[in-house]
Protein backbone atom coordinates (compact mmCIF):
# COMPACT_ATOMS: atom_id res chain seq x y z
CA UNK A 1 0.00 0.00 0.00
CA UNK A 2 1.41 3.30 -0.73
CA UNK A 3 2.04 5.92 1.92
CA UNK A 4 1.20 9.42 1.87
CA UNK A 5 3.13 13.05 3.16
CA UNK A 6 2.04 16.22 3.31
CA UNK A 7 4.15 18.97 3.66
CA UNK A 8 2.38 22.33 4.93
CA UNK A 9 3.71 25.68 5.68
CA UNK A 10 3.40 28.31 8.51
CA UNK A 11 4.13 31.60 10.09
CA UNK A 12 5.53 32.88 6.49
CA UNK A 13 5.91 31.90 2.73
CA UNK A 14 9.39 30.88 1.23
CA UNK A 15 10.43 28.72 3.83
CA UNK A 16 11.55 25.87 1.17
CA UNK A 17 8.94 23.53 1.32
CA UNK A 18 9.66 22.49 -2.33
CA UNK A 19 13.57 21.96 -0.75
CA UNK A 20 12.56 20.24 1.99
CA UNK A 21 9.91 17.68 0.14
CA UNK A 22 12.52 16.50 -2.01
CA UNK A 23 15.73 15.95 0.55
CA UNK A 24 13.24 14.05 2.14
CA UNK A 25 12.09 12.21 -1.01
CA UNK A 26 15.97 12.12 -1.92
CA UNK A 27 16.98 9.94 1.45
CA UNK A 28 13.87 7.58 1.36
CA UNK A 29 15.13 7.22 -2.37
CA UNK A 30 18.43 6.33 -1.29
CA UNK A 31 16.98 3.90 1.22
CA UNK A 32 15.50 2.14 -1.86
CA UNK A 33 12.29 3.32 -1.61
CA UNK A 34 10.03 4.38 -4.80
CA UNK A 35 9.38 7.84 -4.47
CA UNK A 36 7.45 10.09 -6.37
CA UNK A 37 6.52 14.64 -5.17
CA UNK A 38 3.39 16.26 -6.21
CA UNK A 39 2.57 20.31 -5.90
CA UNK A 40 -0.74 21.61 -5.22
CA UNK A 41 -0.71 25.24 -5.50
CA UNK A 42 -4.00 27.42 -4.67
CA UNK A 43 -3.83 29.57 -7.23
CA UNK A 44 -7.01 30.09 -9.56
CA UNK A 45 -4.72 30.13 -12.95
CA UNK A 46 -4.86 26.59 -14.68
CA UNK A 47 -1.28 26.97 -14.79
CA UNK A 48 1.48 29.11 -14.59
CA UNK A 49 1.91 28.74 -18.10
CA UNK A 50 0.38 32.28 -18.25
CA UNK A 51 2.04 34.40 -15.38
CA UNK A 52 4.73 36.39 -15.62
CA UNK A 53 7.90 35.47 -14.42
CA UNK A 54 8.05 38.32 -11.82
CA UNK A 55 4.71 36.97 -10.63
CA UNK A 56 5.93 33.54 -9.94
CA UNK A 57 9.60 32.70 -11.21
CA UNK A 58 10.18 30.27 -14.11
CA UNK A 59 7.56 28.09 -15.50
CA UNK A 60 8.85 24.37 -15.52
CA UNK A 61 7.89 22.09 -18.24
CA UNK A 62 7.70 18.47 -17.60
CA UNK A 63 8.57 15.52 -20.50
CA UNK A 64 4.69 15.40 -21.30
CA UNK A 65 4.31 19.09 -21.54
CA UNK A 66 2.90 20.58 -19.01
CA UNK A 67 3.66 24.20 -17.59
CA UNK A 68 4.14 23.93 -13.89
CA UNK A 69 5.65 25.10 -10.94
CA UNK A 70 9.24 25.67 -9.89
CA UNK A 71 9.20 23.48 -7.64
CA UNK A 72 9.05 20.23 -9.63
CA UNK A 73 12.32 21.31 -11.15
CA UNK A 74 13.62 21.05 -7.70
CA UNK A 75 12.11 17.86 -7.64
CA UNK A 76 13.74 16.06 -10.97
CA UNK A 77 16.85 17.52 -9.84
CA UNK A 78 17.61 15.66 -6.55
CA UNK A 79 15.78 12.49 -7.63
CA UNK A 80 16.65 12.72 -11.23
CA UNK A 81 13.26 10.91 -12.28
CA UNK A 82 10.71 13.45 -14.63
CA UNK A 83 7.57 14.50 -13.28
CA UNK A 84 4.35 14.91 -15.73
CA UNK A 85 0.90 16.46 -15.46
CA UNK A 86 -0.18 14.46 -12.51
CA UNK A 87 2.44 16.16 -10.13
CA UNK A 88 1.69 19.81 -10.46
CA UNK A 89 -2.46 20.60 -9.71
CA UNK A 90 -3.93 24.07 -9.14
CA UNK A 91 -7.04 24.79 -7.71
CA UNK A 92 -7.89 26.36 -11.04
CA UNK A 93 -7.52 23.23 -12.57
CA UNK A 94 -9.63 21.08 -9.11
CA UNK A 95 -12.72 23.53 -9.59
CA UNK A 96 -12.33 23.47 -14.20
CA UNK A 97 -12.55 19.61 -13.46
CA UNK A 98 -15.94 20.32 -10.84
CA UNK A 99 -17.41 22.45 -13.16
CA UNK A 100 -16.98 20.44 -16.21
CA UNK A 101 -18.73 17.87 -14.33
CA UNK A 102 -21.25 19.72 -13.33
CA UNK A 103 -22.24 20.57 -16.65
CA UNK A 104 -22.01 17.03 -17.82
CA UNK A 105 -24.84 16.46 -15.01
CA UNK A 106 -22.51 13.70 -13.08
CA UNK A 107 -23.45 14.93 -9.52
CA UNK A 108 -27.14 14.06 -10.44
CA UNK A 109 -28.89 17.24 -9.46
CA UNK A 110 -26.94 17.55 -6.06
CA UNK A 111 -25.75 20.90 -5.06
CA UNK A 112 -22.56 21.20 -5.89
CA UNK A 113 -19.97 22.38 -3.10
CA UNK A 114 -16.55 23.28 -1.71
CA UNK A 115 -17.24 20.47 0.87
CA UNK A 116 -17.61 17.56 -0.17
CA UNK A 117 -17.09 17.99 -4.06
CA UNK A 118 -13.58 20.27 -4.56
CA UNK A 119 -12.06 18.29 -1.36
CA UNK A 120 -13.50 15.24 -2.94
CA UNK A 121 -11.35 16.20 -6.65
CA UNK A 122 -8.59 17.57 -4.34
CA UNK A 123 -8.11 14.00 -2.95
CA UNK A 124 -8.87 12.10 -6.19
CA UNK A 125 -6.01 14.30 -7.42
CA UNK A 126 -3.87 13.47 -4.37
CA UNK A 127 -4.08 9.37 -4.97
CA UNK A 128 -3.89 9.36 -9.10
CA UNK A 129 0.14 9.03 -8.25
CA UNK A 130 -0.30 6.31 -5.45
CA UNK A 131 -3.20 4.30 -7.52
CA UNK A 132 -0.51 3.90 -10.44
CA UNK A 133 1.56 0.93 -8.50
CA UNK A 134 5.02 2.97 -9.24
CA UNK A 135 5.70 4.42 -5.92
CA UNK A 136 5.64 3.21 -2.34
CA UNK A 137 5.69 7.11 -0.70
CA UNK A 138 3.68 10.09 -2.40
CA UNK A 139 4.64 13.34 -0.93
CA UNK A 140 2.37 16.25 -1.63
CA UNK A 141 3.70 19.97 -0.92
CA UNK A 142 0.92 22.05 -0.11
CA UNK A 143 1.76 25.64 -2.02
CA UNK A 144 1.24 28.63 0.45
CA UNK A 145 0.68 29.17 3.89
CA UNK A 146 -2.03 27.96 6.66
CA UNK A 147 -4.37 30.28 7.17
CA UNK A 148 -4.50 32.03 3.57
CA UNK A 149 -7.98 31.44 2.67
CA UNK A 150 -7.24 30.01 -0.81
CA UNK A 151 -5.31 27.37 0.46
CA UNK A 152 -8.31 26.07 2.85
CA UNK A 153 -9.75 23.34 0.64
CA UNK A 154 -6.73 21.95 0.35
CA UNK A 155 -5.84 21.68 4.18
CA UNK A 156 -9.58 20.34 4.77
CA UNK A 157 -8.79 17.70 2.00
CA UNK A 158 -5.26 16.69 3.58
CA UNK A 159 -7.26 16.46 7.15
CA UNK A 160 -10.16 14.05 5.35
CA UNK A 161 -7.73 11.94 3.63
CA UNK A 162 -5.41 11.42 6.84
CA UNK A 163 -8.66 10.14 8.43
CA UNK A 164 -9.81 7.83 5.73
CA UNK A 165 -6.02 6.31 5.16
CA UNK A 166 -6.03 5.48 8.37
CA UNK A 167 -2.93 5.35 11.20
CA UNK A 168 0.45 4.47 9.83
CA UNK A 169 -0.53 5.22 6.28
CA UNK A 170 -0.50 9.11 5.75
CA UNK A 171 1.55 12.21 8.02
CA UNK A 172 1.74 15.67 8.25
CA UNK A 173 5.27 17.48 8.04
CA UNK A 174 4.47 20.96 9.16
CA UNK A 175 7.02 23.25 7.95
CA UNK A 176 7.45 27.18 10.26
CA UNK A 177 10.12 29.62 11.33
CA UNK A 178 11.63 29.91 14.83
CA UNK A 179 12.72 33.72 14.39
CA UNK A 180 15.85 34.78 16.63
CA UNK A 181 15.28 38.48 17.78
CA UNK A 182 18.57 40.31 18.00
CA UNK A 183 18.11 42.41 20.37
CA UNK A 184 16.22 40.29 22.88
CA UNK A 185 19.39 37.41 21.87
CA UNK A 186 16.97 34.34 21.81
CA UNK A 187 15.16 32.84 19.25
CA UNK A 188 11.35 32.61 19.54
CA UNK A 189 8.83 29.43 19.18
CA UNK A 190 5.68 31.35 19.81
CA UNK A 191 4.77 31.80 15.85
CA UNK A 192 5.98 28.25 15.38
CA UNK A 193 2.83 27.52 18.70
CA UNK A 194 0.42 29.69 16.46
CA UNK A 195 0.81 28.26 13.72
CA UNK A 196 0.48 24.79 15.09
CA UNK A 197 -2.48 25.70 16.88
CA UNK A 198 -4.00 27.32 13.86
CA UNK A 199 -3.57 24.15 12.00
CA UNK A 200 -5.54 22.14 15.08
CA UNK A 201 -8.21 24.30 14.28
CA UNK A 202 -8.31 22.96 11.11
CA UNK A 203 -8.52 19.68 12.55
CA UNK A 204 -5.11 18.78 11.55
CA UNK A 205 -2.33 17.70 14.71
CA UNK A 206 1.19 17.85 12.69
CA UNK A 207 3.25 14.73 13.11
CA UNK A 208 6.67 16.55 12.47
CA UNK A 209 7.56 20.01 12.86
CA UNK A 210 10.89 20.98 11.04
CA UNK A 211 12.23 24.30 11.99
CA UNK A 212 13.44 27.43 10.18
CA UNK A 213 16.14 28.74 11.95
CA UNK A 214 19.42 30.76 11.32
CA UNK A 215 20.52 29.28 15.07
CA UNK A 216 20.88 26.05 16.24
CA UNK A 217 17.73 24.72 18.41
CA UNK A 218 18.96 23.65 21.85
CA UNK A 219 17.36 20.80 23.64
CA UNK A 220 15.20 23.49 25.46
CA UNK A 221 13.67 25.07 22.93
CA UNK A 222 12.48 21.55 21.20
CA UNK A 223 11.06 20.50 24.58
CA UNK A 224 9.65 23.53 24.54
CA UNK A 225 8.23 23.13 21.28
CA UNK A 226 7.33 19.52 21.62
CA UNK A 227 5.16 20.02 24.69
CA UNK A 228 3.07 22.91 23.28
CA UNK A 229 3.32 21.78 20.17
CA UNK A 230 2.07 18.17 21.04
CA UNK A 231 4.85 16.59 19.01
CA UNK A 232 7.23 13.88 20.38
CA UNK A 233 10.65 15.81 20.97
CA UNK A 234 12.33 13.40 18.25
CA UNK A 235 9.81 14.87 15.83
CA UNK A 236 10.88 18.47 16.08
CA UNK A 237 13.78 18.59 12.97
CA UNK A 238 16.31 21.79 13.06
CA UNK A 239 16.61 22.87 9.72
CA UNK A 240 19.38 25.08 9.86
CA UNK A 241 20.09 27.77 6.91
CA UNK A 242 22.79 25.96 4.35
CA UNK A 243 25.29 27.47 1.86
CA UNK A 244 23.35 25.69 -0.41
CA UNK A 245 20.39 23.63 -1.20
CA UNK A 246 22.56 20.52 -2.23
CA UNK A 247 23.30 20.60 1.63
CA UNK A 248 19.72 20.00 2.85
CA UNK A 249 19.21 16.41 2.49
CA UNK A 250 22.85 15.95 4.32
CA UNK A 251 21.68 18.30 7.49
CA UNK A 252 18.44 16.00 7.28
CA UNK A 253 19.63 13.04 7.04
CA UNK A 254 21.39 14.46 10.31
CA UNK A 255 18.56 15.03 11.77
CA UNK A 256 17.14 12.10 11.07
CA UNK A 257 14.28 12.81 9.75
CA UNK A 258 14.30 10.13 7.03
CA UNK A 259 14.07 7.18 10.05
CA UNK A 260 11.40 9.40 12.10
CA UNK A 261 8.97 9.30 8.99
CA UNK A 262 9.85 5.76 8.47
CA UNK A 263 9.27 5.09 12.26
CA UNK A 264 5.85 6.52 11.94
CA UNK A 265 4.90 5.16 8.28
CA UNK A 266 5.26 1.73 9.55
CA UNK A 267 8.43 1.09 7.04
CA UNK A 268 11.25 -0.61 7.74
CA UNK A 269 14.89 1.82 7.81
CA UNK A 270 17.16 -1.18 8.04
CA UNK A 271 19.16 0.25 4.57
CA UNK A 272 21.39 2.98 5.29
CA UNK A 273 20.80 5.29 2.50
CA UNK A 274 23.58 5.32 -0.51
CA UNK A 275 24.17 8.94 -0.45
CA UNK A 276 27.83 8.46 -1.93
CA UNK A 277 27.23 10.32 -5.66
CA UNK A 278 25.28 13.24 -3.47
CA UNK A 279 28.49 13.44 -1.10
CA UNK A 280 30.61 13.47 -4.22
CA UNK A 281 28.92 16.23 -6.10
CA UNK A 282 28.69 18.04 -3.15
CA UNK A 283 32.85 17.79 -2.68
CA UNK A 284 33.18 19.29 -6.54
CA UNK A 285 31.10 21.44 -5.99
CA UNK A 286 32.84 23.11 -2.91
CA UNK A 287 36.32 22.68 -3.64
CA UNK A 288 36.27 24.29 -7.18
CA UNK A 289 40.16 24.48 -8.81
CA UNK A 290 39.38 27.09 -11.21
CA UNK A 291 36.59 29.96 -11.78
CA UNK A 292 34.70 31.25 -14.68
CA UNK A 293 32.53 34.53 -15.30
CA UNK A 294 29.59 33.55 -17.46
CA UNK A 295 26.69 36.24 -17.97
CA UNK A 296 23.16 35.73 -18.17
CA UNK A 297 21.47 38.49 -20.51
CA UNK A 298 18.04 38.48 -20.10
CA UNK A 299 14.95 40.25 -19.22
CA UNK A 300 14.14 39.27 -15.85
CA UNK A 301 17.33 39.00 -14.36
CA UNK A 302 15.81 41.63 -11.66
CA UNK A 303 14.13 38.02 -10.32
CA UNK A 304 16.78 35.02 -10.29
CA UNK A 305 14.35 32.79 -9.55
CA UNK A 306 12.94 33.58 -13.54
CA UNK A 307 16.06 31.74 -14.44
CA UNK A 308 16.41 29.02 -11.62
CA UNK A 309 16.73 26.45 -13.76
CA UNK A 310 19.44 27.81 -15.59
CA UNK A 311 20.88 28.48 -12.71
CA UNK A 312 21.10 25.32 -11.32
CA UNK A 313 22.66 23.92 -14.58
CA UNK A 314 25.36 26.01 -13.98
CA UNK A 315 25.97 24.67 -10.69
CA UNK A 316 25.72 21.12 -12.06
CA UNK A 317 28.25 21.73 -15.08
CA UNK A 318 30.28 23.79 -12.84
CA UNK A 319 31.04 20.68 -10.27
CA UNK A 320 31.70 18.34 -13.59
CA UNK A 321 33.99 20.96 -14.38
CA UNK A 322 35.31 21.50 -10.69
CA UNK A 323 34.70 24.70 -11.54
CA UNK A 324 32.39 27.59 -10.06
CA UNK A 325 30.62 29.11 -11.91
CA UNK A 326 30.36 32.94 -11.35
CA UNK A 327 26.88 34.18 -13.00
CA UNK A 328 26.65 37.72 -13.38
CA UNK A 329 22.75 39.05 -14.49
CA UNK A 330 22.76 41.45 -17.05
CA UNK A 331 19.58 43.43 -18.31
CA UNK A 332 19.30 42.99 -21.77
CA UNK A 333 17.23 46.23 -22.39
CA UNK A 334 20.26 48.02 -21.09
CA UNK A 335 22.47 47.00 -24.07
CA UNK A 336 22.88 48.65 -26.56
CA UNK A 337 25.31 49.12 -29.23
CA UNK A 338 27.45 52.13 -27.40
CA UNK A 339 28.02 50.23 -23.99
CA UNK A 340 28.18 46.48 -24.93
CA UNK A 341 31.63 46.79 -24.35
CA UNK A 342 31.72 47.81 -21.01
CA UNK A 343 28.71 45.80 -20.20
CA UNK A 344 30.15 42.54 -21.13
CA UNK A 345 33.83 43.09 -20.79
CA UNK A 346 35.86 40.53 -18.43
CA UNK A 347 33.07 37.69 -18.74
CA UNK A 348 34.43 34.56 -19.96
CA UNK A 349 31.02 33.74 -21.53
CA UNK A 350 27.78 34.50 -22.52
CA UNK A 351 24.43 32.84 -22.47
CA UNK A 352 21.51 34.71 -24.19
CA UNK A 353 17.96 33.90 -22.35
CA UNK A 354 14.81 32.45 -23.08
CA UNK A 355 11.68 35.03 -22.97
CA UNK A 356 8.65 36.57 -24.92
CA UNK A 357 8.19 39.63 -25.83
CA UNK A 358 9.79 42.84 -27.55
CA UNK A 359 11.45 44.44 -24.41
CA UNK A 360 14.99 43.33 -24.30
CA UNK A 361 15.09 41.81 -27.81
CA UNK A 362 17.74 44.75 -29.31
CA UNK A 363 19.78 44.19 -26.38
CA UNK A 364 20.04 40.52 -26.60
CA UNK A 365 21.18 40.93 -30.21
CA UNK A 366 23.72 43.58 -28.91
CA UNK A 367 25.31 40.95 -26.70
CA UNK A 368 25.46 38.43 -29.43
CA UNK A 369 26.59 40.70 -32.02
CA UNK A 370 30.04 41.27 -29.16
CA UNK A 371 30.43 37.49 -28.05
CA UNK A 372 30.73 36.33 -32.28
CA UNK A 373 32.79 39.27 -33.21
CA UNK A 374 35.49 38.46 -30.03
CA UNK A 375 34.88 34.77 -30.62
CA UNK A 376 33.89 34.63 -27.12
CA UNK A 377 32.18 31.39 -25.86
CA UNK A 378 28.21 32.04 -26.31
CA UNK A 379 24.98 29.59 -25.52
CA UNK A 380 21.34 31.06 -26.59
CA UNK A 381 18.65 28.79 -25.53
CA UNK A 382 15.04 29.25 -26.98
CA UNK A 383 14.37 33.17 -27.60
CA UNK A 384 18.38 33.12 -27.82
CA UNK A 385 19.17 30.59 -30.40
CA UNK A 386 16.44 33.21 -32.38
CA UNK A 387 18.16 36.03 -31.30
CA UNK A 388 21.80 34.42 -32.73
CA UNK A 389 19.75 33.70 -36.00
CA UNK A 390 18.69 37.35 -36.35
CA UNK A 391 21.91 39.15 -35.15
CA UNK A 392 23.95 36.99 -38.08
CA UNK A 393 21.20 37.65 -40.47
CA UNK A 394 21.78 41.29 -40.00
CA UNK A 395 25.34 41.38 -39.95
CA UNK A 396 26.42 38.64 -41.56
CA UNK A 397 24.12 37.67 -44.39
CA UNK A 398 23.37 41.76 -45.12
CA UNK A 399 19.68 40.70 -44.10
CA UNK A 400 19.78 44.37 -41.87
CA UNK A 401 15.88 44.71 -41.24
CA UNK A 402 16.22 40.62 -40.81
CA UNK A 403 13.82 40.36 -37.30
CA UNK A 404 11.35 37.54 -36.06
CA UNK A 405 7.83 37.93 -36.63
CA UNK A 406 6.87 37.80 -32.91
CA UNK A 407 8.88 41.82 -32.56
CA UNK A 408 8.20 42.64 -36.54
CA UNK A 409 4.95 41.29 -38.16
CA UNK A 410 5.92 43.16 -41.10
CA UNK A 411 9.72 42.74 -41.43
CA UNK A 412 10.94 41.69 -45.06
CA UNK A 413 13.13 39.20 -43.61
CA UNK A 414 11.22 36.92 -40.99
CA UNK A 415 13.91 34.81 -40.23
CA UNK A 416 12.15 33.54 -37.22
CA UNK A 417 8.49 33.12 -37.99
CA UNK A 418 5.51 31.60 -35.95
CA UNK A 419 4.79 27.77 -36.62
CA UNK A 420 2.25 26.68 -39.16
CA UNK A 421 0.37 24.60 -36.05
CA UNK A 422 0.51 27.97 -33.78
CA UNK A 423 -1.40 30.42 -36.19
CA UNK A 424 -4.95 29.43 -35.82
CA UNK A 425 -4.85 29.52 -32.09
CA UNK A 426 -6.46 31.79 -29.86
CA UNK A 427 -5.98 30.63 -26.05
CA UNK A 428 -2.54 31.74 -25.08
CA UNK A 429 -2.28 29.01 -21.48
CA UNK A 430 -1.67 25.54 -22.50
CA UNK A 431 -1.10 25.72 -26.39
CA UNK A 432 2.61 26.30 -27.25
CA UNK A 433 4.40 23.89 -27.85
CA UNK A 434 5.63 22.25 -24.98
CA UNK A 435 7.19 18.92 -23.28
CA UNK A 436 9.41 16.95 -25.44
CA UNK A 437 10.39 16.31 -29.31
CA UNK A 438 12.95 14.40 -30.77
CA UNK A 439 15.93 15.62 -32.55
CA UNK A 440 18.82 14.14 -34.89
CA UNK A 441 21.52 15.78 -34.42
CA UNK A 442 24.54 15.90 -37.94
CA UNK A 443 27.60 13.61 -37.44
CA UNK A 444 30.72 15.88 -37.09
CA UNK A 445 28.81 18.53 -35.73
CA UNK A 446 29.77 20.16 -32.39
CA UNK A 447 26.34 19.18 -30.87
CA UNK A 448 26.76 15.82 -32.04
CA UNK A 449 30.38 15.23 -30.55
CA UNK A 450 28.77 16.82 -27.18
CA UNK A 451 25.64 14.68 -26.93
CA UNK A 452 27.69 11.45 -27.82
CA UNK A 453 24.74 10.13 -30.19
CA UNK A 454 22.46 11.41 -33.16
CA UNK A 455 19.32 10.83 -31.69
CA UNK A 456 17.77 13.04 -28.55
CA UNK A 457 14.94 14.09 -26.92
CA UNK A 458 14.78 17.83 -25.63
CA UNK A 459 11.88 20.07 -23.52
CA UNK A 460 10.32 22.79 -25.94
CA UNK A 461 8.40 25.92 -24.96
CA UNK A 462 7.82 28.18 -27.77
CA UNK A 463 5.66 29.65 -30.48
CA UNK A 464 8.32 30.55 -33.14
CA UNK A 465 11.02 28.62 -35.11
CA UNK A 466 13.83 29.37 -37.68
CA UNK A 467 12.33 29.95 -41.02
CA UNK A 468 13.31 27.01 -43.25
CA UNK A 469 13.04 29.49 -46.39
CA UNK A 470 16.42 30.69 -45.26
CA UNK A 471 18.75 27.73 -44.45
CA UNK A 472 20.43 27.20 -47.45
CA UNK A 473 21.80 31.19 -46.53
CA UNK A 474 22.45 30.76 -43.37
CA UNK A 475 24.62 27.05 -43.76
CA UNK A 476 26.33 28.72 -46.87
CA UNK A 477 27.77 31.70 -44.32
CA UNK A 478 28.62 28.95 -41.31
CA UNK A 479 25.77 29.02 -39.30
CA UNK A 480 24.58 25.50 -39.64
CA UNK A 481 21.51 23.80 -38.55
CA UNK A 482 23.27 20.69 -36.33
CA UNK A 483 19.82 19.81 -35.06
CA UNK A 484 16.55 19.19 -36.71
CA UNK A 485 13.55 16.97 -35.61
CA UNK A 486 13.08 14.58 -38.02
CA UNK A 487 9.06 14.94 -37.89
CA UNK A 488 8.90 18.13 -39.38
CA UNK A 489 11.78 19.69 -40.22
CA UNK A 490 12.30 22.24 -37.50
CA UNK A 491 15.72 23.46 -36.95
CA UNK A 492 16.36 22.97 -32.92
CA UNK A 493 20.20 23.58 -33.17
CA UNK A 494 22.09 26.10 -34.96
CA UNK A 495 26.40 26.21 -33.94
CA UNK A 496 28.92 28.46 -36.43
CA UNK A 497 31.85 27.26 -37.50
CA UNK A 498 35.30 28.19 -36.67
CA UNK A 499 34.58 29.78 -33.26
CA UNK A 500 35.19 28.21 -29.59
CA UNK A 501 31.57 27.46 -28.79
CA UNK A 502 28.95 29.61 -30.46
CA UNK A 503 25.63 26.91 -29.87
CA UNK A 504 22.11 28.04 -30.13
CA UNK A 505 19.11 25.61 -28.77
CA UNK A 506 15.26 26.14 -29.59
CA UNK A 507 14.63 24.14 -26.68
CA UNK A 508 15.17 24.15 -23.09
CA UNK A 509 17.90 21.80 -22.07
CA UNK A 510 18.56 23.48 -18.51
CA UNK A 511 14.76 21.55 -18.19
CA UNK A 512 16.67 18.23 -18.13
CA UNK A 513 20.22 18.94 -16.03
CA UNK A 514 20.02 17.05 -12.99
CA UNK A 515 22.56 16.33 -9.94
CA UNK A 516 23.05 12.54 -11.39
CA UNK A 517 22.99 14.16 -14.98
CA UNK A 518 24.40 17.18 -15.40
CA UNK A 519 23.24 18.47 -19.62
CA UNK A 520 26.17 17.83 -21.54
CA UNK A 521 25.55 21.42 -23.30
CA UNK A 522 26.08 23.21 -20.20
CA UNK A 523 29.18 20.64 -19.15
CA UNK A 524 30.30 21.82 -22.68
CA UNK A 525 29.22 25.40 -22.28
CA UNK A 526 31.09 26.13 -19.33
CA UNK A 527 34.70 23.87 -20.31
CA UNK A 528 34.26 26.31 -23.36
CA UNK A 529 34.56 29.50 -21.19
CA UNK A 530 37.03 27.82 -19.09
CA UNK A 531 38.93 27.33 -21.63
CA UNK A 532 38.55 31.32 -22.86
CA UNK A 533 39.71 32.31 -19.06
CA UNK A 534 42.44 30.24 -19.15
CA UNK A 535 43.60 31.73 -22.13
CA UNK A 536 42.72 34.69 -21.54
Amino acid sequence: MTKYIFVTGGVTSSLGKGIISASLAKLLQARGYRVTIQKFDPYINIDPGTLNPYEHGECYVTEDGAETDLDLGHYERFLNTPTSKANNITTGRIYQNVINREREGAFLGKTVQVVPHITDEIKRNMRILGETGDYDIVITEIGGTVGDIESLPFVEAVRQFKWEAGSGNALVIHLTLIPFLAAAGELKTKPTQHSVKMLLEYGIQPDILVCRTEHHINADIRKKIALFCNVNINAVIESMDAPSIYDVPLLMLKEQLDKTVLTKLKLSHKNEPNLDNWKGFLGRLKNPTSEVRIGLVGKYVELPDAYKSIIEAFVHAGATNECKVKVQYIPSEQLTVENAVDKLKGLHGVLVAPGFGERGFEGKIEAIRYVRQNNIPFFGICLGMQCAVVEFGRHVLGLPNASSTEMNPNTPHPVIAMMEDQKNIVNMGGTMRLGAYPCDLKKGSKAFTIYGKQHITERHRHRYEFNNEYIKQYEAAGLTPSGINPENGLVEIVELKNHPFFVGAQFHPELKSTVANPHPLFINFVAASLAYARKK
